[in-house]
């Protein structure tokens, strides 16, 4: 039995131990079989042999142990000094992959950048709200069409409490909290109960503006519009108002843009009209004011709302309003080489 034990301390010793791969062959064919093996011997030994040949074995295995720890310490050494080496500088450099902003923050962020250039700051508010900011402070009677489930997201368990189908909650809340002037755009996600198409979608983005002070005037409102269309659009870019109908804003309008695409001749995106919409606008009505607390005798204001992702088709030409929202990556990468 000592004699094996002998016979294995010289293996041992011989072993050489260069590389991890060796190490690993030295740690399972000593460490984990032969010493094991001896020490299940030990049952097999006459009593009075079995001390000595149990302190060969500790004394075998201790051996081996340190054997393993050194050559560990060695093998760590050199990839310490192999990754310490210069770098060659004469390699090709990687291809850093870089993602791309999507086209809906890229809208948005130029149209936060091109009002913050002229005085407005950006407000934002809660997408769960209650019927008051969503509807009744501004100006919307009990049995319009906007208040039906067809139109809007209620939660089942309060019916006074939905999913905010625009922006314009937002006003109300900072004429709420703040006096006269004021000057902000809310833009924000909002959630409408509508059927998913090419050109709708229930969930989409707005961004709404407000200016209130003293003397605030209709034209005030259309040269802010038609500032924006052309820093947005481009400079040839003209503007026209429509009469329509909203109930927060009296007198009301629908704002056009002349066709970015055939510059107003007339094409297929345009219906050959030569215009485009691109949202509402009006002053904003009296009783809003006084629902909100402002003396709607001493202050007037104008109100405005668009469609980011309208804005987003029109600067693109995107067909499809889906687009948006299918995370496809070759639709995405098609912005990466824009800046804002």
């Amino acid at each position: 039995m000592l004699a094996e034990v002998a016979l294995l301390k010289e293996k041992i010793a011989q072993i050489e131990i260069s590389d991890a791969e060796a190490l690993e062959s030295f740690r399972v064919g000593i460490l984990k079989k032969e010493i094991p093996a001896l020490m299940a011997r030990l049952r097999d030994v006459l009593p009075e042999d079995r001390k000595s040949f149990g302190l060969a074995i500790n004394e075998l295995k201790e051996l081996a142990q340190n054997r393993f720890k050194i050559a560990q310490e060695q093998i760590e050494a050199q990839k310490v000094r192999a990754d310490d080496q210069p770098l060659d500088l004469t390699l090709p450099t990687l291809a850093n992959a870089l993602g791309s902003v999507h086209p809906l923050s890229l809208v948005k962020n130029r149209i936060i950048e091109i009002f913050e250039r002229i005085g407005f700051h950006v407000a934002d508010g809660p997408e769960i709200e209650d019927d008051w900011h969503n509807f009744t402070a501004l100006n919307f009677p009990p049995n319009h069409p906007a208040r039906e489930m067809q139109d809007t997201f209620f939660l089942e368990k309060d019916p006074d409490i939905a999913l905010r189908t625009h922006t314009s909650s937002v006003q109300v809340r900072l004429m709420e909290s703040q006096k006269p002037p004021l000057r902000a755009i809310m833009p924000g996600r909002v959630y409408r109960n509508e059927a998913i198409s090419a050109r709708a979608h229930c969930i989409f983005h707005q961004v709404e503006g407000l200016y209130i002070d003293e003397q605030v005037s209709l034209l005030d409102l259309k040269q802010t519009l038609f500032h924006f269309a052309r820093e947005m659009f481009g400079q040839n870019t003209q503007i026209r108002f429509r009469p329509s109908f909203f109930p927060f804003t009296e007198p009301s309008a629908e704002v056009d843009i002349s066709c970015n695409i055939c510059q107003g001749k007339g094409c297929n995106v345009c219906k050959y009209s030569g215009w485009l919409e691109i949202g509402g606008c009006g002053m904003v009505d009296p009783n809003v004011l006084q629902s909100c607390g402002i003396d709607a005798e001493k202050y007037t204001g104008f109100a405005f709302g668009m469609g980011i992702e309208r804005m987003a088709m029109l600067k693109y030409q995107i067909r499809d309003l889906r687009l948006f929202t299918e995370n496809d990556i070759r639709f995405l990468r098609q912005f990466r080489s824009q800046i804002h």
